[in-house]
Formats: structure tokens, C-alpha cells, sequence
């Protein structure tokens, strides 16, 4: 159970329906041609490989699925979700071929467990396997992404109620035991999805239980998120939680951290229909809304608040799509509906017009000023992938019906 109530819903401070009302739904569209031209320009470059997590002055490096260059491992199936939206889109089947060999990239990942002991089996396979499946209706791609699935279960930590984020599962002396992280909340979507494919609860079990943990325990009184937080896997007791990727752990809150939450919250009440989920990612979100710069882009950390800040444009794509989640989830009368939707539309806009590379500026990225990792100084200011990925999956909620991925 989720108590939502005990997390303040800060008043906005933007009138979000007036911004939105000036905007040109034509920008949507132009914006996603062009990124479909980018995924396109870079398809013979990442058919066998795919784009490092960041770019090296604004360019992506060929790097393998399993690959440690600027720690990529988890990254590789942002890619992927690139060029599923691109084939669902155009039809073309330059798209749909680079995707199934992709399908088979993880298959043989998933077979050499090359760089699987760690929660991000999610992001991996649901924008792969799974789009692949969705899309097409692949069996080979199917069969991979439920293995994936069950090997992402051997995480649970039943006690704790928790996946765990990483290590050997079976070494309870590592120092990620009992640990989880926000992201994860994203990363559920795959057991979900396995559920309702095989029949078998003890998926979606696992997965409810986890959303259920990260929204009590993650989500901070103040709406704010921690992105780590432990639990003792023999009572499940709860530990602490703090945060490694932003700063001020109490006092900060990682930007991207928040916007993991906002989408992934909602997308686990697509799965379970507990409105309580719908009710605290509006407190999440309007801690988010609350903090953006003058150019409505997010600042690393909220810690930070200056506008001359370091900004993190992957955090407000993410966001945008969880807004955009949660508005199509809220009931027709909700008044926070059409409010959060046109949020998302005016976050998009503005990374249209600020954000977006140009043609002539060398890079073959989409999105400018992403950060993997600010405070070890990890592709800080460059085009990082998930930050694309998200970005063009919003263009394509702005300008379509669309079947999620996750």
C-alpha cells in the first residue's frame, strides 16, 4: 500500500495550459522528421555496434552491446528503441532489419550473461525484445525477452521486497546488497509485461512490490526522490537512502532521478490500476516542474538552482514522457490532466528550440547538454543516448496514438 498523503503537493508555479496554448503543434512534427533523419544517417555506423551511452564532443562511438567504454553497458538498447520508432514510422525495412539483428545481439548477450548481474535487464530488453515482438510480432525476439524476464526475477529479494540493483545475488557480503535505485523503476515494465504474457503472477508480484517500496520509501516527504535506498533483506527493514549520482543527498535531488520516477510510476499503474501510484507521481512531478530554469530545462540536481547551471536535457525528455503518461492515465475530469499534458508539450518545444542539434554542427546526436555522470565528470554537456531515445519517443506521443514499448 502507498501512502501518498503523507508527501506535499507543492503548488505550481507556472500556468502551464497558457504557455502551451501559444505553441505550434507543426514544431512536433518537423522535430521528428528530422530526428528519424538521424537515426537513419547513423544506421550503417550501428547496425553490428551501437552508439556509446555519450557522445566524445558531441559524437557517439561505435561500442559493443556488452561495452565498459564511458560505461555502456546499459545503455545499448536505447538505440534499439530508436530504430523500432523509426520502422513504426516509416515502414521502411532498413529499420526493421537493423532491429532483428539487434534482437539477436541480445539473444547472445542474454547467453554469455555478459554484463547482466544488474537490474538494468529492463531497459535492455523491453526496448529490444520486446519492441521487437510488439512491433512485428517476432517469436525469436519474444522467446529472448522472457528469458531476460526470468533472469531479471532472480534479482528479487523477497524479504526486502525489492530487485536488487547489482552484484552476485547470491553474495550477500556485496555491497549493493538489498539495495535499489529509481531507475529501477523503470526496469519493471519487463516483468509486467512477462506476467501477462506467461500467466505467471509471481512477475507482477515482483514488480508491484518494488513500485510499491520505491514510492514509500524513494519518494520523500517533500515530493523530492533519494535514488538509492536499502533495505535489510532478512526483516526488509528499511536502511537509509541517499544519492550517489546527484548531490546534497536530504538537500538535492538528482534531476534525472525524479524524472525515472515520474514516468516509471505511471507505467506500473497501466499494469496494477492503483490510483495511489497516479497520485504521488503528481507530487513527484510538480517538485520537478517546480525547479526548472528560465529555458524550462532542469539543472543537473535541483540543488542547484542557478540559471547559469550545468543543465540535464535527458531529465526533462524523460519527464516529458512520464507526463505525458500520467495526463493520458488521469481520469477525463481530473483538472491536473490537461495541465500536465501541456507541461510535456511546452518541456518538448523547449528543447526543440534550445537543445537540438543543428545540421552543421558536427554531431550525430539529437539532444545537447545530457549528463551521464556530473560529479565524476562522465560525458557532462554531450549527447547522451537515453536522453535521444526519450526525446524522439515523446515527439512520437505528440504526433500519434502510440503502443508503448515498456
Amino acid at each position: 500500500m502507498i501512502n501518498y498523503q503523507r508527501v506535499v503537493k507543492e503548488p505550481l508555479k507556472e500556468d502551464w495550459q497558457a504557455l502551451a496554448m501559444h505553441i505550434n503543434d507543426e514544431v512536433f512534427v518537423k522535430a521528428l522528421d528530422r530526428v528519424i533523419d538521424i537515426v537513419g544517417e547513423n544506421l550503417d555506423t550501428f547496425t553490428e555496434k551501437f552508439p556509446s551511452a555519450g557522445g566524445v564532443d558531441g559524437v557517439y562511438q561505435p561500442t559493443n552491446n556488452a561495452d565498459t567504454f564511458v560505461y555502456s553497458d546499459w545503455t545499448s538498447s536505447f538505440w534499439t528503441g530508436m530504430v523500432w520508432l523509426a520502422y513504426e514510422l516509416t515502414g521502411e525495412e532498413r529499420f526493421k532489419n537493423v532491429g532483428l539483428i539487434h534482437s539477436k545481439s541480445f539473444r547472445e548477450r542474454y547467453e554469455t550473461n555478459d554484463i547482466l548481474d544488474h537490474h538494468d535487464i529492463g531497459f535492455l530488453y523491453s526496448l529490444s525484445c520486446v519492441a521487437a515482438y510488439k512491433v512485428t510480432g517476432d517469436e525469436f525476439s519474444k522467446e529472448t525477452a522472457l528469458l531476460a524476464a526470468q533472469k531479471l526475477a532472480g534479482r528479487y529479494r523477497e524479504k526486502a521486497g525489492i530487485i536488487q540493483r547489482g552484484g552476485p545475488i547470491d553474495d550477500i557480503e556485496h555491497p549493493s546488497t538489498g539495495e535499489f535505485i529509481i531507475d529501477c523503476c523503470m526496469n519493471l515494465p519487463l516483468l509486467y509485461w512477462a506476467s501477462h504474457m506467461t500467466g505467471e503472477k509471481k512477475y507482477y508480484d515482483m514488480a508491484y512490490a518494488h513500485i510499491q517500496n520505491a514510492a514509500n520509501f524513494m519518494v520523500r516527504d517533500n515530493g523530492a526522490t533519494h535514488q538509492n535506498f536499502k533495505k535489510d533483506i532478512h526483516s526488509g527493514e528499511p536502511i537509509r537512502g541517499w544519492t550517489s549520482q546527484g548531490d546534497g543527498d536530504d538537500r538535492g535531488c538528482w534531476s534525472r532521478g525524479q524524472a525515472w520516477a515520474i514516468y516509471g510510476m505511471p507505467i506500473s499503474y497501466t499494469y496494477t490500476g492503483d490510483a495511489s501510484l497516479l497520485e504521488i507521481t503528481k507530487r513527484v512531478a510538480n517538485y520537478f516542474l517546480n525547479r526548472l530554469q528560465s529555458d524550462y530545462c532542469a539543472n543537473w540536481d535541483f540543488l542547484y538552482q542557478s540559471d547559469e547551471g550545468q543543465r540535464d536535457s535527458s531529465a526533462v525528455a524523460i519527464a516529458a514522457c512520464g507526463l505525458l503518461e500520467l495526463a493520458k492515465q488521469l481520469p477525463l475530469l481530473d483538472p491536473d490532466r490537461k495541465t500536465y499534458e501541456a507541461a510535456a508539450k511546452t518541456l518538448i518545444a523547449k528543447l526543440i528550440e534550445h537543445y537540438m542539434y543543428g545540421e552543421d554542427e558536427g554531431s550525430n546526436g539529437v539532444l545537447k547538454a545530457g549528463v551521464y555522470a556530473y560529479k565524476t565528470n562522465l560525458c557532462v554537456n554531450e549527447p547522451v543516448i537515453w536522453g535521444d531515445y526519450y526525446f524522439m519517443e515523446a515527439l512520437v506521443r505528440l504526433t500519434r496514438s502510440w503502443r508503448m514499448y515498456w
